[in-house]
């Protein structure tokens, strides 16, 4: 069984037990006691569940306050991701002016991007290098370097994109919750993303599972309105018009 798939059904079982054991996954998933610990430390690094002694715990609803660095967030859902990425990259049309926003997901788009006459603005350092050297069209915002991201951030920021006009956008979220929206941990960085979905004629949220039911300290976005792009959801979200199965 790929990792992505242990993680997916770890997620999936601490959705509807709160808590499981490193025993407990070693029978259910058939592995062994080190891969359980890792896959558990895994997802924990990402902020999908609690770590505690001998086991995990769910998240319940509670607010995640701290941002896993880049590097931790490429560890989990890396398939799922680049699915939803791929089907995301698809939709970009000649002469598009497209906001990327940072993360892995939205990185793992430029993977897949078909499209070379867009035009692209984005936040990312990582994403605007790859997208010039693939000979892709692109200007970066100027403001505050936040180095866990790698995204930039601040007034300056803000201040910048409200002079743009895009076709386009598309969005990373921390947490996708029904009562509170889409969240992220980073005050700055929930007013240069809420920014850029007000200058954006269509804005298309990547969320993976895990995503799901997690709230962040900061709603950047109501779900209404929102084109939300997944490869799989839990049940209490499938009554959502603006979901869209990759």
């Amino acid at each position: 069984m790929l990792s992505e798939q242990r993680y997916a059904l770890i997620l999936e079982v601490l959705e509807k037990k709160r808590s499981i054991t490193v025993n407990e996954l070693t029978e259910l998933l058939n592995i062994s006691e080190s891969t359980a610990r890792r896959d558990i430390t895994a997802l924990d690094k990402a902020g999908r569940l609690v770590k505690v002694f001998g086991g995990a715990i769910a998240l319940e609803d509670s607010v995640l306050s701290s941002e896993p660095a880049v590097a931790q967030k490429t560890e989990v859902q890396i398939e799922e991701k680049k699915r939803i990425a791929k089907y995301a990259a698809s939709l970009i049309e000649p002469k598009d002016f497209v906001y990327l926003d940072a993360g892995t997901t939205t990185g793992y788009m430029i993977e897949y991007l078909e499209e070379r006459s867009a035009t692209f603005v984005t936040n990312a350092v990582a994403h605007a290098q790859r997208l010039a050297a693939e000979g892709v069209r692109v200007f970066m915002i100027g403001g505050e370097l936040k180095s866990s991201t790698e995204a930039i951030i601040g007034s300056e920021a803000v201040m910048a994109l409200k002079n743009y006009h895009f076709t386009k956008g598309f969005f990373g979220t921390n947490g996708i919750s029904k009562v509170h929206g889409f969240t992220t941990p980073d005050i700055n960085e929930a007013l240069v993303k809420k920014t850029a979905m007000n200058q954006c004629k269509r804005v298309y949220v990547l969320g993976d599972y895990s995503k799901y039911n997690v709230i962040s300290s900061v709603t950047f976005s109501e779900l209404k309105g929102r084109n939300i792009l997944s490869d799989q959801i839990p049940e209490e979200f499938k009554d959502m018009p603006e979901i869209v199965l990759c």
